[in-house]
């Protein structure tokens, strides 16, 4: 079967690279990483990433970066990303008051389509990282996510598809992949164990600290070491047109997370990818 090139989403050993950025990089390229997504610069500008990407021989393929930031200097957060050479620029979250099903959603399409109408005149892509809060269903009948696909045009939005989240909503990652084939060049693998909880988001740092309460009932794990069903994951990646794969672990509980890190990038080479 084809292969795609694989990424870590640098969030996941974000302490790492905040000590030592480029060092992180070199083990990250170590363990057999075509690529890496940032998620901040950790304390750099963007030439020195750029220059320190280079010396360790390993390309940032795309960004997370807030909604906010973007709105605020739309022009300014994408050529900055783009001296470092991504070519996604992703929208990974949104808050409370932006999310679908809020009064002004429509609002929120206009703006995130504005953002995507610079990014393709200047030779970028524009994506979306979805959550499990996008899977509320909407006054036509549609889930969220599948409204703002709906009504944001292809040209100017495509998918970054986070399939442990979509299994968290209740929905089959894979047929969700193939859902929008042709418009996922990006697809985040993660994996996890135990049932949605209500202080989930707590392990991605966006809630008061309540880890040891939501482990009970909710943990990230590396890739293949949960329940996703990783090989059907990457058949539809593979078949849907995707250009890369990203690993993510948004939180490491019982090792490193440089360890879990070269954990999932140990189990997809053991599927010969």
């Amino acid at each position: 079967m084809k292969t795609l090139p694989v990424a870590l989403q640098v969030f996941s050993v974000r302490d790492d690279a905040e000590k030592d950025f480029k060092g992180t990089m070199q083990r990250i390229k170590e363990m057999g990483y075509d690529g890496v997504e940032l998620a901040g610069l950790y304390g750099h500008t963007a030439e020195q990433i750029r220059k320190m990407l280079d010396e360790v021989g390993i390309r940032a393929i795309s960004a997370h970066i807030p909604y906010m930031d973007l709105i605020a200097d739309t022009e300014g957060i994408i050529d900055q990303y783009m001296a470092i050479g991504c070519e996604y620029i992703v929208i990974p979250y949104l808050n409370d008051e932006y999310r679908p099903g809020v009064e002004n959603f429509g609002e929120v399409l206009e703006a995130i389509a504005k953002i995507g109408a610079v990014c393709k005149q200047k030779g970028v892509t524009l994506l979306y990282h979805n959550h499990d809060f996008e899977f509320v269903t909407m006054e036509d009948g549609s889930f969220g996510l599948d409204y703002m696909y709906s009504h944001v045009s292809p040209e100017y939005l495509q998918t970054e598809l986070d399939c442990c989240w979509v299994k968290v909503a209740g929905q089959d990652p894979a047929a969700y992949i193939r859902k929008y084939a042709g418009r996922c060049p990006v697809v985040h693998l993660k994996d996890y164990r135990g049932e949605k909880s209500e202080h989930m988001y707590e392990l991605i740092g966006l809630e008061e600290d309540r880890k040891d309460e939501v482990k009970s009932t909710f943990e990230f794990r590396p890739v293949g070491y949960g329940v996703q069903d990783m090989p059907s994951i990457l058949a539809a990646s593979v078949e849907s047109g995707a250009d890369w794969v990203v690993v993510e672990q948004d939180d490491s509980l019982d090792r490193p997370p440089m360890e879990a890190a070269a954990m999932s990038r140990e189990y997809l080479k053991s599927l010969g990818w």
